[in-house]
C-alpha cells in the first residue's frame, strides 16, 4: 500500500498535479464608462505587467521587468490561453475533454454591460450630454449575483470540455466577491454542484472579503444608501444579501448577528484552500487612498482583505497600477507555489507566556517585523512591517491565546516548488541528456533556502501617546534570521532540514550549504523531525537573548510544520 502511494504521489506530482484549468475574475471597473474601457483589453488587465518594482545600488530606479501574470504561466508552466477570436464560443465549438487542461480562461462577465458593443442610439447633443454623464454614475446591466451564476455555467462548461475535475479561480479585487457570491450562495441553489466539487484552490488579489470602509463615516453611510456605480456591494452589512442562501441584496445580518464577511463557511469552501495576497502599499494608488487611509493599498484596508483562516501574504504593493499586486513578481511568486507548491509549509511561535493579568505586571505594548524570503527569487515572498503599518502586535495575538501556552501563534505560511519534479516548461527537450539536465537543474543536491527574519521591539504608550524619553527609534530588542534549508532525502520520499540563526554562522550565509556547515562541529546536525497528523514538524528554540524578553519568554521557539500535498492528494486518491 505505501509503495502504491508513494506512485500515485509521484504521478499527480509529475504529471497532474494541480494542472487544472485556471479562471482569472477581474475587479470593479466603476460605472458604464469605466466598464466601456475595461471591456476594450481582450485580457481584462491580467496581461499587464510592470517595469519599475525596485531601486538599484545607486538608489535610483531600476529597470526590472515582470511579463505579467498570464505570460509568465505560459513560460513557467506550460499553460495555454486559447482565445481564437471569443474564448467562450472556444469552449463552446470544442467536443468535450478535447481542451488541455493547463490552459487559462478570462471571465469576461462585464461584457454584458458594455455600451462599446451596441450600435451608436440616435440622439441629439442634449441626449448625447444626458448618456455621458448617466454613464459615469451608473452601472446598468452588472448585477454581482448574475455574474457569480453565469461563472458558475462558465466553470461548468470548462469542465466539461477539458475533462477537468475542477478549475483553480484567481481573482482580483471584486472578483473575489463575485467568486464567494458563486460559492457561498448560487452553489447553494437546486441542483448546482457544490464549490468544493467545482474548484480546487481560489487565490485573491486585494479582495476587500470584509467590505471597504473609508476614515468618514458620512462616506460609509453614502457607500451603503446610495451605491453609486453599483458601489453598495463594498459595504459591509449589505455584503450579507449575496453571501448568504435565502438572503435577497439589500437584507442586512439580523440585528444582533455575529455575522463576519470575512468568514467563508466550511460548507460551501475549505479556508485552506483559500490565499489571500494583502497589499500594504497605499501612496501609489489613485485619489480614494486619502478617504480609507495609510492602512491599506490604496483602497482595501489590510485587516479587511482576506478570509479568515485562509493563507495569506503580505506585499508591498498598492491594489492596482504600475505598483498594483496583480503586475507584481511577488503576487505571481504566490500565487505560483500556492497553486503548484509541493510542501506547505507553516511557522509559528510557540511555547509564549501567558498574558498578565495584575496591572503591576502589564507588559509596554510589544510588536514584531517579520520578512519571508526564498532562495532564488527577486522578492521578499511577504512582509510585515511596522513601516508598512501592519506588524505583528504581540500583545494582542498573546492576549488572543488566553492560558493556552501551547497553542502556538501562526507567523506565516508559504509554498514550496519541488526542485526535482521542474515545471513541464523546464522539462528536457529531445535529445537532452536527462541526468545532465537533472543536474543543471537541481542546485544545491535540490535543497530549498528560505529565511524567516524577526524583528522585535518594544513602544511605550501613555494617555493615548508614546513616550520617547528612554526611547531608540528604529533599535530593536532583538533581530535575527532563522535560515532553513529543505530537501529530499535519498529515496525523496521524505524530507530532512537543516536550521541555524544567523547570528550564530560564521561569515556570509550563502557561503554555507546546507547552512549548518557554518556552525560549530558540535551543532551540525540536521533538525529534528516528527510526524504530527499528516505533517512533519520541527521546534527550534530562539535564541537566548529572545527568550529574555518578558514577551517571548524562556520556552519560546519557532515551530515549522511542513506537508506534502502530492502524498496528501495521493492518499485521498486511493
Amino acid at each position: 500500500m505505501a509503495e502504491r502511494a508513494a506512485e500515485k504521489a509521484g504521478n499527480v506530482l509529475g504529471d497532474v498535479m494541480d494542472r487544472l484549468p485556471i479562471v482569472y475574475v477581474r475587479g470593479y471597473a466603476g460605472p458604464t464608462a469605466g466598464i466601456d474601457v475595461a471591456v476594450d483589453d481582450p485580457f481584462y488587465g491580467f496581461n499587464h505587467g510592470a517595469t519599475h518594482v525596485r531601486v538599484g545600488g545607486d538608489g535610483d530606479p531600476l529597470f526590472y521587468q515582470f511579463e505579467g501574470p498570464l505570460l509568465r504561466l505560459m513560460t513557467d508552466e506550460d499553460y495555454r490561453l486559447l482565445v481564437r477570436g471569443d474564448q467562450h464560443q472556444y469552449l463552446l465549438d470544442a467536443d468535450d475533454g478535447t481542451v488541455p487542461r493547463a490552459s487559462l480562461w478570462v471571465y469576461r462577465f462585464y461584457d454584458q454591460a458594455a455600451t462599446t458593443f451596441m450600435p451608436p442610439p440616435h440622439e441629439n447633443v442634449i441626449g448625447r450630454l444626458f448618456r455621458r454623464v448617466h454613464q459615469r454614475v451608473t452601472a446598468d446591466g452588472f448585477d454581482i449575483e448574475a455574474a457569480a451564476a453565469s461563472l458558475y455555467d462558465l466553470i461548468t462548461l470548462i469542465r466539461r470540455k477539458t475533462g477537468a475535475a475542477k478549475v483553480h479561480l484567481v481573482a482580483h479585487s471584486m472578483g473575489g466577491l463575485v467568486v464567494r457570491c458563486m460559492m457561498q450562495k448560487i452553489c447553494f441553489r437546486n441542483g448546482r454542484e457544490p464549490a468544493r466539487d467545482l474548484v480546487a484552490k481560489f487565490f485573491t488579489y486585494g479582495t476587500p472579503h470584509g467590505g471597504i470602509a473609508f476614515q468618514l463615516d458620512a462616506l460609509d453611510w453614502a457607500e451603503q444608501a446610495f451605491g453609486p456605480a453599483g458601489a453598495d456591494i463594498f459595504a459591509p452589512e449589505k455584503m450579507y444579501g449575496y453571501l448568504v442562501p435565502g438572503a435577497t441584496f439589500g437584507d442586512l445580518p439580523p440585528r444582533g448577528s455575529e455575522w463576519d464577511p470575512q468568514v467563508m463557511p466550511e460548507s460551501a469552501f475549505a479556508a485552506d484552500d483559500v490565499f489571500c495576497l494583502i497589499g500594504t502599499d497605499p501612496k501609489d494608488y489613485g485619489l480614494s487612498r486619502v478617504v480609507v487611509g495609510p492602512k491599506s493599498d490604496g483602497l482595501v484596508l489590510i485587516e479587511h482583505a482576506y478570509v479568515r483562516k485562509a493563507h495569506r501574504a503580505f506585499v508591498y504593493k498598492s491594489h492596482s497600477g504600475a505598483y498594483g499586486e496583480v503586475n507584481s513578481e511577488e503576487g505571481y511568486q504566490n500565487l505560483r507555489r500556492f497553486l503548484f507548491g509541493r510542501w506547505r509549509v507553516r511557522v509559528d511561535l510557540d511555547g509564549l507566556p501567558v498574558y498578565p493579568t495584575t496591572e503591576d505586571a502589564q507588559w509596554p505594548v510589544w510588536q514584531a517585523d517579520m520578512r519571508l524570503a526564498i532562495r532564488g527569487l527577486p522578492i521578499v515572498v511577504s512582509e510585515q512591517l511596522a513601516a508598512h503599518w501592519c506588524p505583528i502586535q504581540l500583545n494582542d495575538e498573546i492576549r488572543r491565546l488566553g492560558d493556552s501556552v501551547d497553542h502556538p501563534m501562526p507567523l506565516v505560511s508559504t509554498f514550496l516548488l519541488d526542485p526535482a519534479h521542474p515545471s513541464p516548461a523546464q522539462a528536457p527537450l529531445a535529445g537532452e541528456d536527462h541526468e545532465a539536465v537533472r543536474e543543471k537543474k537541481l542546485p544545491h543536491g535540490g535543497r530549498m533556502r528560505y529565511t524567516l527574519s524577526l524583528r522585535v521591539f518594544k513602544l511605550t504608550e501613555r494617555a493615548g501617546g508614546f513616550r520617547f524619553a528612554e526611547h531608540l527609534e528604529q533599535v530593536p530588542d532583538w533581530t535575527d534570521s532563522l535560515i532553513v534549508d529543505v530537501g529530499p532525502d535519498g529515496d525523496g520520499a521524505e524530507l530532512r532540514a537543516w536550521v541555524a540563526w544567523n547570528s550564530a554562522v560564521k561569515g556570509a550565509n550563502d557561503e554555507y550549504d546546507p547552512i549548518t556547515d557554518g556552525l560549530p562541529p558540535d551543532q551540525r546536525h540536521p533538525a529534528e523531525a516528527t510526524p504530527e497528523g499528516g505533517e512533519y514538524v520541527c521546534r527550534i528554540p530562539l535564541p537566548t537573548a529572545a527568550q529574555a524578553l518578558p514577551v517571548l519568554g524562556d520556552k519560546a521557539g519557532i515551530k515549522i510544520s511542513v506537508r506534502d500535498r502530492a502524498s496528501a492528494m495521493a492518499a485521498d486518491a486511493l
